[in-house]
């Protein structure tokens, strides 16, 4: 079931992202046309120009967080750490990438959708320390603020019991963490965390 499930939600992000791509791309040439016009740098047009960059951070970000998985196609470091700092440009959240190899598909997945559930603890920004550990994936959250929902997150690491009806009640903002554990056995693992007055570490 969860396989099906997995299988539906990625064709359903893979679609989305698709079919936005053209659209902002469309929206960049545009700009990049007014730029070799010599059409004044107007705060309109710059705040236009940060929003199309926004976008195409955030859909390269969602292109592996919620499209197909796979395990033999690799992504390399410079890929990867360029999709983070384009995703959280402007904001106050800092993720360290810290693995030097080339990682499958499947795993960088597994971590931006761990990422997305770190992101929902950091309210107020923080820094996100991502390793790699004896197979495992370590995230070591670090912040002004830490804003635990207990309940999603126990969920997620299968402390309490996520019930179907749980998928009804589910906000968007949330389905990170529907899907996270769903990965995670895919790949034969079950996310934990641990907690302190001062950092939580997430493991998946």
């Amino acid at each position: 079931m969860d396989e099906h499930k997995l299988q539906f939600s990625a064709l359903v992000g893979a679609r989305i992202c698709h079919d936005l791509i053209s659209p902002i791309g469309a929206i960049n040439n545009g700009m990049e046309l007014l730029s070799m016009s010599g059409a004044p740098q107007s705060p309109e047009i710059e705040l236009i120009a940060q929003s199309v960059d926004a976008a195409n951070a955030r859909i390269r970000f969602f292109r592996i967080a919620y499209g197909a998985t796979s395990t033999e196609q690799f992504l390399g470091r410079s890929e990867i750490t360029s999709i983070l700092r384009d995703f959280t440009k402007g904001s106050r959240l800092v993720l360290n990438w810290h693995p030097l190899e080339d990682v499958t598909r499947s795993e960088v997945q597994l971590v931006f959708l761990a990422i997305q559930c770190a992101e929902q603890a950091l309210p107020y920004g923080g820094h996100v320390e991502i390793e790699r550990l004896r197979g495992r994936w370590s995230l070591a959250l670090s912040g002004e603020r830490i804003s635990l929902d207990k309940d999603l997150w126990d969920s997620l690491a299968g402390i309490s019991e996520f019930k179907p009806e749980a998928y009804r009640e589910t906000i968007p903002a949330h389905v990170q963490f529907l899907l996270l554990p769903m990965h995670a056995r895919d790949l034969d693992r079950t996310p934990n965390y641990t907690q302190s007055e001062t950092e939580v570490t997430l493991l998946v």
